[in-house]
């Protein structure tokens, strides 16, 4: 589950062009070395796809949290399900990682 400050700057973030969302967008940002400063992916992702983006985060040396499902992810960002978001900017990264730091 999300929490409501989590899914607001999610939302900021997509409103100011700082994300990039879904596996297939997520994927050709990582081809292409875009800056990528953080993966989100949803808890509910397939094991297959969970362990590509996990060996991807890893090779790129690319922080990877995981969160919630993608149906909230998805919600969060006003889009449908998403299983991976890609966060470009480093404020709102380190803002997400000290949000989750907050919720354990």
């Amino acid at each position: 589950m999300l929490l409501a400050k989590t899914k607001s700057l999610l939302g900021l973030a997509q409103r100011a062009g700082k994300l990039i969302s879904g596996e297939a967008m997520v994927k050709d940002a990582l081809a292409k070395n875009k800056k990528i400063e953080l993966l989100i992916m949803a808890g509910d992702t397939s094991p297959r796809v969970k362990d590509e983006f996990i060996f991807l985060a890893k090779k790129k040396g690319i922080g990877l949290e995981e969160m919630s499902s993608k149906d909230e992810l998805g919600s969060a960002i006003g889009k449908g399900e998403r299983a991976i978001i890609a966060i470009i900017d480093n404020s709102f990264a380190n803002s997400l990682r000290k949000l989750r730091e907050e919720e354990f």
